[in-house]
């Protein structure tokens, strides 16, 4: 007679980071039926934009999962901001990356796409840096045209490789991976050194390289914004919404009208929660106690529940039985 294994059905696939889950394979898939959603017949079309928040960490991920998004990101600023204490200015390496990346994608059942800068070097750099992201378990990948050491694309002085070597890097990052589900998205920050039209160049060229996705990073206007839609329109098109920074901030559904298909909120998690933390401390410090502001910190309870203690409680009691033990 078969041993009955002493736990429910279905327990142990809902303990994310330990039990058995989505593989990395699924979640790809999952993440290119969301593109092809959001891929525009053109400004105006009907389209279903795939809203990614950015996260920094594993609680960040979590919370993006939780609140229902179909999709998070790993945010290279974020986390040279968060987990070093550093400025976005490339000094965050290929390895510390692809290893944050591997703790964010067992940290949650959506896609995960990491951005990888410019993937650290040139093109045999670029096919490391997608086979660690591809093992790290990623859906899909940034890289950049810029020079190294990298910048923020909402700051000044940046510097770009020709557009050639950037056709060339992708088309090496497409030929590296093992998985043809994984997502190459390629990015170009050329409209801050020569121009809209320059950028939307680089666009066209680089998804000839084979890139699925195109992120022209910080347009300058309205008008602009609808020239990229119009332009490169057929491809999935990502727009960074950086509070306070070079791009105007829309809504999701202007952006979508517009030729948008996924709208990137890289930091704004971040950003809320540096605030909130900077407030609860400036209270800590002024009135010495905390029970006064329980109403504006998560409960003990929400704290638990985002981390799925419950369960995991009771898998241990299931597993603590013998094998059989339960009929």
């Amino acid at each position: 007679m078969p041993h009955t294994p002493p736990w429910e059905p279905g327990l142990l696939s809902s303990l994310t980071g330990v039990g058995p889950g989505p593989g990395a394979r699924d979640k790809r898939v999952a993440l290119r039926a969301a593109l092809a959603a959001a891929t525009a017949g053109g400004p105006g079309a009907a389209i279903e934009p795939l809203v990614l928040p950015g996260a920094t960490d594993a609680l960040g991920a979590r919370l993006v999962e939780d609140a229902g998004f179909a999709a998070v990101y790993a945010t290279g600023a974020g986390l040279a901001n968060a987990a070093y204490g550093l400025p976005d200015i490339g000094l965050i390496s290929q390895t510390e990356v692809a290893e944050h990346a591997g703790r964010l994608t067992e940290a949650t059942r959506v896609p995960l796409i990491c951005d990888a800068d410019t993937g650290y070097g040139g093109p045999l750099a670029a096919m490391r840096t997608v086979r660690l992201l591809e093992r790290a378990g990623v859906a899909g990948l940034q890289l950049e045209d810029q020079e190294m050491p990298k910048r923020c694309g909402h700051f000044d002085a940046h510097a770009l490789i020709p557009s050639g070597h950037m056709q060339t890097k992708i088309a090496a990052a497409c030929e590296a991976r093992t998985d043809d589900a994984l997502v190459i998205i390629a990015r170009t920050d050329a409209r801050s050194v020569y121009g809209i039209d320059e950028a939307i160049e680089r666009g066209r060229a680089y998804t000839e390289a084979g890139a699925d996705v195109l992120f022209v990073e910080a347009p300058r206007t309205v008008d602009e914004l609808a020239l990229v839609g119009r332009e490169l329109a057929g491809v999935p098109l990502i727009v960074n919404v950086v509070e306070g920074g070079k791009t105007p901030q829309l809504s999701v559904a202007e952006y979508a009208e517009l030729g948008f298909g996924i709208v990137l909120f890289a930091n704004y998690l971040m950003r809320s929660m540096h605030l909130a933390g900077q407030e609860a401390l400036a209270h800590l410090k002024e009135h010495g106690e905390t029970a006064s502001r329980a109403g504006r910190m998560a409960s003990w309870e929400q704290r638990q529940s985002l981390f799925n203690l419950p369960r995991f409680s009771a898998a241990e009691s299931a597993l603590d039985r013998e094998l059989g033990s339960i009929s």
